[in-house]
């Protein structure tokens, strides 16, 4: 046989148990979702808190330290809660008039050119969607009164994932020095070089991209209240979180502030909206990216694509988000490993 044949047949059976053992810790990961999401999003609080705690641990205890912080982000959480509650009660009355009006301009504009829609057709439109939603009532009742499963399991993984994060917060360290301890002497250094690496590197891209999000909201928070298109603030909410799911979080927030837009204030001011996905998406990409990320990431565009969409193929919404920070981490550990002079 050939040497070559042989080193390519070598590497192909490895690949293969390497690809078996993978797909292994995934479909026992799978199994375990609720908890893995909690551990990842008690890392991503952790990553915000610890700042927070060290700071104030100058002055105080570091159990009252953590505890000042928890508290606070709380609070600011209920409050941001609050005010989203406040906005929409306000705007409630007015905005049902808006949207009733709205619907109307729609079929004006959409009776004339270029589209030339029957009146008939949007009336018929109007109609078949009562009907639906007569008829098929009691299943969409069902369907979500069988999600409210749901909601409580969300509820059980954020309490799991504040409960960790506390501990992460107040004595991370000191869990990191024992799971050390558990391992084999002579491999301990490279093991605590490559986790403080890690570490280092997805607490950086967290706090990166919040501030991306947080830029971004602003943004289309002025843009928004400058063009008068109602419910502002539930839509600067959901921009933030969008924007945490790189590339196409985004836009699909603007499109969302964009039908808002058109049922409220006309296609101009939709058309206006959809410019600006355009606009914010240029300063996210030339000017927040490169500024804000570049000294916690450092990973060509077209891997970034490729990682959020194929960790949307295998796991959805919560792929899309995990996908990039898994992957920055794992680059971030190859290069230091491999800079140290150790094989990873």
């Amino acid at each position: 046989m050939a040497p070559g044949l042989q080193r390519a047949a070598g590497y192909t059976w490895r690949l293969l148990v390497l690809a078996a053992a993978l797909y292994l810790v995934l479909l026992v990961l799978g199994r375990l979702v609720l908890p893995v999401v909690a551990v990842f999003v008690a890392l991503v609080f952790t990553s915000v808190l610890r700042p927070v705690a060290d700071l104030a641990a100058r002055r105080l205890p570091r159990s009252l330290a953590v505890a000042v912080a928890v508290l606070g982000s709380l609070l600011l959480l209920a409050g941001l809660l609050a005010g989203i509650g406040a906005s929409v009660a306000d705007q409630w009355n007015s905005l049902v008039n808006e949207f009733r009006g709205g619907v109307g301009r729609i079929e004006h504009w959409l009776e004339g050119a270029p589209f030339h829609v029957r009146p008939q057709t949007a009336t018929q439109l109007q109609n078949k969607l009562g009907s639906y939603l007569s008829a098929h009532k009691a299943t969409l009742i069902n369907t979500a009164v069988s999600q409210a499963g749901k909601v409580v399991e969300a509820a059980t993984g954020a309490a799991l994932a504040l409960f960790c994060s506390i501990f992460f917060t107040h004595s991370g360290d000191r869990m990191w020095a024992w799971l050390l301890g558990q391992l084999p002497s002579g491999v301990r250094g490279t093991w605590d070089r490559g986790g403080r690496t890690a570490w280092r590197t997805f607490a950086g891209y967290t706090r990166g991209i919040v501030i991306v999000a947080a830029s971004n909201a602003v943004l289309v928070g002025i843009a928004l209240a400058l063009l008068r298109v109602p419910l502002v603030v539930p839509l600067v909410v959901l921009e933030f979180f969008a924007t945490l799911v790189p590339l196409i979080g985004s836009p699909i927030a603007m499109v969302i502030a964009a039908v808002v837009a058109l049922a409220s204030r006309g296609p101009v001011t939709a058309a206006v909206v959809l410019v600006l996905i355009v606009v914010i998406g240029q300063i996210e990409g030339h000017v927040l990216h490169p500024v804000v990320m570049s000294w916690a990431i450092r990973i060509h565009p077209v891997a970034v694509a490729l990682s959020v969409i194929a960790g949307g193929i295998l796991a959805g919404v919560i792929g899309a988000v995990v996908a990039l920070p898994l992957v920055s981490v794992l680059w971030a550990v190859i290069s230091e490993l491999r800079a140290g002079g150790d094989d990873p």
